[in-house]
């Protein structure tokens, strides 16, 4: 950790001593009433060089060899203005544009959709990452609040999935925890740049009233995980003040019951701009097409940010979840015969069975310094509380006949985590060579507690649940009533469930830019300490050094190739057995693509991988403890990924991707896996599509239309080493489709989801359920059936 502190001081002193090789500009976009100008694009005429301006209307180009440019000031709608500039070594030329438009005009310009747009060129400043996505040797995907506006997303679990190439969901357990996978295992779920897995089921899957758009990382990525699974991450970006005064209201209406109001406020808390607020509050009542379901959900998440000078600014943000719902188990369906053998609005819920309610905190203060003109220092920390008191419905005991004996246990639960990040960011010019410097450290604790030794039967031997004529009335054994005088942590140090995880974490990477940035070498290290402690006993420490190397290299001004080696490092809190030696997730990816750019209006990526993963934990089939975990051993996951979204034709946005893995175990465990066994909970190809068609002109403007389609295909069952595995699932078929009409400030969407009406479940062939002996095993097959046909309206309202 010495040495790479040491390098990076190194590499930060002498990239300073070259940087007066080149010059800079920098200025201000305002409007003709003084305001800021915000997402005008800013641009070097016939170079690759650009940015776009901030919330404050500043603008920065850096790393310019000395001679005259025309700089170019552009917006969709609004007449383009350019100036003639001299750069000069080692000086920055500071120039202003004064936009006609006011900021009113100007606002009218953003609220009317000239801004609609399902792409993305950049990532937020979360990832770290200064290079352009066309740039950027790795496969990440945008999703745009634009795209989760048309398709009318309300969670992170609410079919966002159809937006990313071979981004599935294995078990859905309603909308408490998105539990995403791609490339063979599941994805690190990260908010504003912070990891914030801190045990399987979780986190709380965001609501989308506070969610600007949401990153997909395909693969390692060096750069942003402390420690991470090599399949990836996705990273959800929350509003912050943009400095222009604005808000929305909005209604959203659906079938069962679903009640939805949002509210999202933007401005000033002073005059003079510095000090600006964003605003998010929203509510929701939901019900289910199964009887007795509900999921209900509140948000409040305030955000103040403070430009203290022309360098500094901070930012302190909160956000607040509650969820009030139904018991977890109620989503899934268990048959003796075959998957969707019942109706589905099936449900072995009783009515009156008392739910699960969360409440989940997040604290983030955040510092941006600008060192120099081409350094940036970020300094954020983070607190998250998350807080469960509920429980989970299984069968314990199934019977030939298919009737079983429903159990609720327990499932109260706390997690703390206390993250916190530094890192710098430089772009300088040594000879002819460019850097891309960026170089920090990571910090953390995640402390996760819980009990889930309690259960009450709901049935008895003699009187069974019967799924073929279900009696959901109060059950005979009557309601559950549990231990929670006794405090969680007692509760939890008896029953095993106290995990601790600490970790530091170094990195450095330079990305080293030749023939005018044309082709560009990154080469990173990164150096992480672990200590683990899991069922309150002694720490499992480790420590482990992952690079990076990448090259990308510019084909065209819009065509870019690229490829990839990275390796991952990732610790595991499982559920086994106490004393069990748990050894750290590693694994390495290989990745080779082509990124595009049509017009600037749309793109598209073409990418393979090959991905080696070693040591992963699982449940453990073959015990009747769905609690207990075992590892595969290793596995690897191959195949190819094309994702396409953006504006093709005017008014047309589109999004079509497509994904095909084959992932087997390579080296199995004895007695659990073999070599050549199908890894669980996955789609050997995926297809999704969306189309949004709306008229640019005549008596019809503001109208659109809207289609999408998603298809899975030879799709594996949740679990590894089922006592059946060639019982995998039916290809799943869907089809989605809406109209929306927008005038002025008021837009008016309706969707309608499966509109096929089809029977669309997901699930597997397990065999932790026994007989009434205890001992026998009584297989079964565990699905949960999707929802039918069913319609969402809103309204919005812009002012």
């Amino acid at each position: 950790m010495k040495s790479l502190a040491l390098s990076l001081l190194i590499l930060l002193s002498g990239t300073v001593l070259f940087a007066q090789t080149t010059g800079s500009v920098s200025g201000t976009v305002k409007t003709s009433d003084g305001s800021p100008a915000e997402f005008v694009n800013v641009l070097l005429e016939g170079t690759s060089k650009g940015t776009v301006a901030d919330s404050r209307g500043r603008f920065k180009i850096g790393n310019l060899a000395p001679g005259s440019y025309t700089l170019v000031v552009s917006f969709i709608g609004l007449e383009t203005q350019q100036q003639v500039i001299e750069i000069t070594a080692g000086q920055n030329n500071e120039v202003n544009f004064s936009l006609k438009e006011n900021s009113s005009e100007l606002q009218e310009v953003v609220i009317s959709g000239t801004r609609d747009s399902y792409k993305a060129d950049r990532t937020s400043s979360s990832l770290r990452l200064s290079s352009s996505l066309l740039e950027t040797p790795q496969n990440i995907q945008v999703v745009t609040g634009e795209v989760l506006k048309d398709q009318q997303i309300i969670s992170m679990s609410d079919g966002l999935i159809r937006n990313v190439s071979g981004v599935v969901r294995s078990e859905h357990w309603g909308d408490m925890y998105a539990n995403l996978s791609a490339r063979g295992s599941q994805l690190q779920a990260f908010r504003n740049g912070f990891n914030i897995v801190n045990s399987y089921w979780g986190p709380l899957t965001e609501d989308m009233a506070f969610v600007d758009h949401v990153e997909f990382v395909k693969g390692p990525a060096g750069f942003m995980l402390a420690s991470g699974d090599p399949a990836g991450l996705f990273n959800v970006v929350t509003k912050k003040p943009t400095g222009q005064t604005k808000g929305e209201a909005a209604v959203t209406m659906g079938s069962w019951g679903l009640f939805r109001t949002t509210l999202d406020l933007d401005g000033k808390l002073e005059s003079s701009g510095k000090l600006l607020y964003r605003l998010n509050l929203a509510a929701q009542n939901k019900n289910s097409f199964r009887p007795n379901e509900y999921n209900d959900r509140y948000v409040v998440a305030p955000v103040i940010s403070y430009q203290v000078d022309e360098k500094t600014k901070l930012t302190l943000e909160y956000d607040y979840q509650r969820a009030n719902m139904s018991d977890v188990g109620s989503f899934y369906l268990f048959a003796k015969n075959r998957y969707a053998e019942f109706d589905r609005d099936a449900t072995s819920l009783p009515a009156g069975l008392p739910g699960t309610v969360i409440n989940d905190h997040a604290v983030y203060l955040n510092l941006q310094h600008q060192l120099a003109d081409s350094w940036k220092l970020t300094a954020q920390a983070a607190r998250f509380i998350y807080n469960m008191e509920g429980s989970s419905m299984w069968p314990t005991i199934f019977n030939d006949d298919g009737t079983y004996i429903r159990t609720v246990g327990i499932w109260d639960a706390n997690s703390k985590m206390s993250l916190g990040q530094i890192f710098v960011n430089g772009d300088v010019t040594t000879g002819k060579i460019r850097h891309r410097v960026l170089g920090g450290i990571d910090i953390g604790r995640k402390a996760y507690m819980a009990d889930w030794s309690q259960g009450h039967n709901l049935d008895s031997l003699t009187h069974p649940f019967d799924p073929v004529n279900p009696d959901l009335g109060v059950p005979r054994a009557g309601y559950p009533k549990f231990d929670r005088e006794t405090p969680l942590e007692e509760r939890a140090q008896i029953t095993g469930g106290l995990y601790d995880t600490r970790y530091t974490s170094a990195y450095l990477q330079d990305e080293l830019g030749f023939l005018d940035n044309k082709i560009r070498l990154t080469l990173a290290l990164r150096y992480t300490d672990i200590s683990i402690v899991t069922y309150g006993g002694a720490p499992q420490t480790s420590e482990h050094v992952t690079p990076r190397l990448g090259l990308s290299v510019t084909l065209t001004p819009t065509l870019s190739g690229y490829a990839l080696y990275d390796q991952a490092f990732l610790p595991q809190n499982p559920l086994g057995v106490p004393g069990d030696e748990v050894k750290p997730i590693t694994g390495d990816n290989r990745e080779i693509g082509f990124k595009k750019n049509w017009g600037g209006g749309w793109s598209t990526t073409l990418s393979a991988f090959s991905i080696l993963k070693n040591d992963e934990l699982t449940a453990n089939t073959l015990t009747s403890d769905r609690n207990d975990m075992i590892g595969i051993g290793q596995k690897r996951a191959q195949g190819i990924e094309f994702d396409l979204r953006g504006t093709v034709v005017r008014g047309l946005n589109a999004i079509f991707n497509y994904s095909y893995m084959n992932s087997k175990v390579t080296k199995g465990t004895p007695g659990f896996t073999e070599k050549g066994d199908v890894v669980p909970g996955f789609a050997k190809q995926t297809f999704n599509t969306w189309l949004t068609y709306k008229l640019q002109g005549g008596a019809l403007r503001g109208f659109g239309a809207s289609v999408g389609y998603t298809f899975l295909g030879d799709r594996a069952t949740y679990y590894t080493a089922a006592p059946d595995p060639s019982k995998n699932l039916e290809d799943y078929y869907k089809l989605d489709a809406g109209l929306s009409w927008e005038k002025d400030r008021l837009k008016f969407t309706v969707n309608v989801f499966n509109v096929l009406d089809a029977y669309l479940y997901s699930g597997s062939y397990e065999n932790w359920v026994t007989q009434a002996d205890g001992e026998t095993p009584s297989p079964v097959y565990s699905y949960q059936a999707e929802a039918p046909r069913n319609v969402r309206c809103s309204i919005a309202y812009s002012f």
